[in-house]
């Protein structure tokens, strides 16, 4: 096999991205390099000035759940062009996903609410009947030098929500349940859209992703007794049973992003 080397491309213009084996720990030019699967780079469309010298990519053993895209953070550059930003995702009970994101070094707020309706139906007894527009949702607020709109959408994906459900989410189900990202500009667009075809057609899960995307109008944060849900309620049941684990998740699986 060839030394290591690939060129930097752009994927969409929306951020740098290097090739390089598997679990090396080796960090050329500064950037960060994750575990990547292997089929990801010959099947996956939208990259431009890819050069890669060498023969093959070994990535045996590696899940295929643990694919990440790498955001080159180390490098400097964040990937996003603003240095605060917010994101509203959308992945079933607005309790679990709070709780997840809340986790995250960089993110300085979460906020339950509803979004994708109309201000007079953004209550939680009319969207709970499923006959609004509305999904329950989450506003991020974020420091992207610390953590990326395209880290928050790995997190997203592989512990918040499963991607893959239809308006439902577990135990939950309905439309305002769906899976959605809800863009506040075409940047976020293109990272979102750029996210979800890089992993569906990697093969990470084994049904085809349902997120929409949705843009984003106005966001309604919810009642008082919604915030901060499962840390006032740890030993709810549907907490325990629910949120609780992917709390864990979170914690197990991006150990170098939580807070301590």
């Amino acid at each position: 096999m060839e030394p290591w080397y690939a060129d930097p491309f752009r994927v969409l213009d929306e951020t740098w991205i290097l090739l390089g084996p598997v679990d090396t720990g080796f960090k050329p030019f500064g950037f960060v390099q994750k575990r990547l699967y292997r089929s990801f780079w010959f099947k996956l469309a939208r990259l431009e000035g890819a050069r890669v010298l060498w023969e093959d990519l070994l990535c045996y053993g590696c899940n295929k759940r643990q694919v990440m895209i790498d955001t080159m953070h180390d490098s400097g550059f964040s990937g996003d062009p603003k240095a605060a930003g917010h994101a509203v995702f959308a992945g079933g009970c607005f309790w679990c996903t709070e709780a997840v994101f809340e986790q995250l070094e960089g993110v300085t707020d979460v906020q339950a609410g509803y979004t994708g309706g109309s201000a007079d139906s953004a209550r939680y007894d009319q969207v709970c009947s499923g006959l609004t527009n509305h999904a329950e949702a989450i506003q991020i607020t974020y420091d992207s030098g610390t953590i990326t709109y395209k880290q928050l959408l790995e997190v997203f994906f592989t512990v918040a929500h499963d991607p893959t459900q239809r308006n439902r989410q577990g135990p939950d189900s309905g439309r305002q349940y769906r899976s959605a990202i809800f863009y506040a500009d075409e940047l976020e667009k293109n990272i979102s859209e750029t996210f979800i075809i890089q992993i569906d057609q990697a093969g990470v899960f084994d049904r085809p992703i349902v997120t929409t995307l949705e843009p984003l109008d106005m966001f309604y944060p919810a009642e008082e007794d919604h915030q901060n849900y499962v840390r006032q309620n740890p030993s709810q049941p549907y907490v325990v049973c629910n949120a609780l684990p992917k709390v864990q998740k979170v914690r197990e699986r991006f150990a170098d992003r939580v807070i301590p």
